[in-house]
């Protein structure tokens, strides 16, 4: 009996199904390096991954002096370029995400995947982890194309999240994030959130003001479960 009152669920990457800081972080001091920048603590990389690679080099920078717009950009480059041959060196699933993962398709859930990354990358480290089988569709930070502000149209924007939820059925979906961009991208798709506490959150994770908050991954179930007793 599928106890679960959702039929499709949406997940953030970074922070929420992968511990990915380690490498992101190594990128961003091969950028910062190539600058002529000082490289900053791995561990700081948590407080940046949110919004994307892009801001978690700008703020980098920005720390030590500032760019040039073209400097930064050729520097953004290669940080990317560094990223797509390293991003699995030290990134690895969170304990119980491939078990919890299993447990939700026997249920009949749906996935997907809803992240800033761009998509390549996010599809590149989810084949080589042997985790891309489990969604039927990952929507990166470039997958929806850009705005009339020439932005990408990735969270906190609700795009993704509606597309994440067309995408597994158009049913009843809840989505899974660490962040403020989560939350708010979440909240104005209509869909409830619940936050990964044990991820990288830029602000205390019960004041993220998720409709509940998990302290691990085998979490997620039961805190389904009881957003379908609640409500």
């Amino acid at each position: 009996m599928n106890d679960i009152p959702f039929d499709a669920i949406g997940f953030d990457l970074d922070g929420t199904l992968l511990d990915t800081f380690r490498d992101l972080g190594a990128a961003v001091n091969h950028a910062l390096v190539l600058g002529g920048f000082a490289e900053v603590s791995v561990e700081s990389s948590k407080d940046l991954i949110g919004g994307g690679a892009k801001i978690m080099l700008a703020r980098s920078v920005e720390a030590q002096g500032g760019l040039p717009e073209d400097d930064f950009k050729r520097l953004y480059k290669a940080m990317l370029g560094y990223y797509e041959d390293h991003n699995a060196v030290h990134t690895a699933p969170y304990p119980g995400v491939r078990e919890v993962l299993a447990q939700l398709a026997a249920r009949g859930v749906r996935m997907a995947v809803v992240t800033n990354k761009f998509e390549a990358f996010a599809r590149n480290v989810l084949t080589q982890l042997d985790l891309i089988g489990a969604f039927e569709t990952v929507i990166g930070g470039d997958s929806m194309g850009k705005g009339e502000d020439g932005q990408f149209l990735a969270k906190p924007h609700p795009a993704p999240v509606i597309a994440a939820r067309a995408a597994t059925g158009g049913g009843r979906f809840v989505f899974i994030g660490d962040s403020t961009y989560d939350v708010r991208a979440a909240k104005s798709a209509g869909v409830p959130v619940v936050a990964a506490a044990y991820g990288y959150c830029d602000m205390p994770p019960h004041d993220l003001g998720a409709d509940a908050v998990i302290d691990s991954f085998e979490g997620l179930i039961p805190a389904l479960v009881g957003l379908g007793r609640a409500a």
